[in-house]
């Protein structure tokens, strides 16, 4: 078994209810969990009865699984140059905000959008103004949005850790913003996550930009695509260009301590893909415990940095 302190934990279905992605996370050990509070495809959904919020509270309070996330809809996009995508993107995220709020997560998982021609720079200050925009019509909302980092396809934006510190610096709200670090995504920008000297200085960056304060969430991913590649396709730990010592590394970071590490994995035909694959981060808690020891410290400072 892992460390009790790590908050490993899975993206789960909510098919039947909200509440029931708690008995999916549970059957396979979860201490954290990530779900959609809406169809992820959708604009728009009914409200949440006042049933369907006691419900999923009641199930989070007799659980043993502790930090909750969610992740916003794939269709928001905060940069949208079209008025009436931007009008509906900004709505999508306040609904998914209140009802992040009214079932008691903390935080949502949004992907900043992609700027379609504008430019980066243009990209960056309008999904700045949005936030804005959101957060202004909510004022008494405590759910923070956790801006993921891209791979960076196409035009989407946020493939740098410096371009969300530069959305939170130019926001209002910032206090209402934090960071989800994804794996897959990092690689696939070009984040040298499968060298140990590339991760330290992934590391290094997130201290010189966002801080590490600010990284809310982590998405435990492996990468289909090389290094670089721009390809946001995810692989189970291990079967794709990464390798292990990654998350190995990550285990053993103690400034993630008090993070949740999600798995957005492939489930597989037998739909076991993030049982298995949290089965192997609880093999790798040894290998992770050495490298958190003293020794392991001073090996890493040995290497010249």
């Amino acid at each position: 078994m892992t460390s009790p302190d790590l908050l490993l934990g899975a993206h789960e279905s909510t098919a039947g209810g909200l509440a029931t992605a708690f008995g999916r996370a549970e059957a396979i050990g979860c201490r954290a969990l990530q779900l959609f509070v809406k169809n992820s495809n959708q604009w728009r959904a009914k409200p949440l009865s006042a049933s369907d919020v006691a419900a999923f509270r009641a199930a989070h309070g007799a659980s043993p699984i502790g930090p909750l996330v969610a992740h916003a809809a794939y269709l928001i996009n905060l940069a949208a140059p079209d008025p009436e995508i931007l009008a509906k993107s900004r709505a999508a995220l306040a609904d998914e905000l209140g009802r992040c709020a009214q079932i008691g997560v903390p935080a949502l998982v949004v992907h900043p959008g992609a700027h379609l021609g504008r430019g980066e720079e243009a990209g960056l200050a309008a999904v700045a103004e949005s936030l804005d925009a959101v957060y202004a019509s909510l004022p008494g909302c405590p759910t923070l949005t956790l801006l993921e980092l891209t791979a960076g396809q196409g035009t989407v934006l946020g493939r740098r850790l410096a371009d969300l510190e530069t959305i939170r610096a130019r926001a209002a709200h910032r206090a209402r913003l934090g960071v989800c670090v994804d794996t897959c995504h990092a690689f696939a920008a070009g984040y040298a996550l499968d060298e140990p000297r590339g991760f330290d200085d992934f590391l290094d960056e997130i201290e010189a930009t966002v801080g590490f304060a600010a990284v809310r969430c982590l998405h435990l991913n492996d990468s289909v695509g090389a290094r670089g590649s721009r390809k946001d396709r995810h692989a189970n730990l291990g079967e794709g260009r990464i390798g292990l010592e990654l998350f190995a590394r990550l285990l053993a970071e103690r400034r993630f301590a008090a993070v949740p590490m999600i798995l957005e994995t492939p489930l597989g035909d037998d739909e076991q893909g993030h049982a298995r694959d949290l089965e192997l981060l609880r093999r790798l808690a040894p290998v992770a415990s050495a490298l958190r020891s003293p020794a392991g410290a001073s090996r890493r400072r040995s290497r010249g940095r």
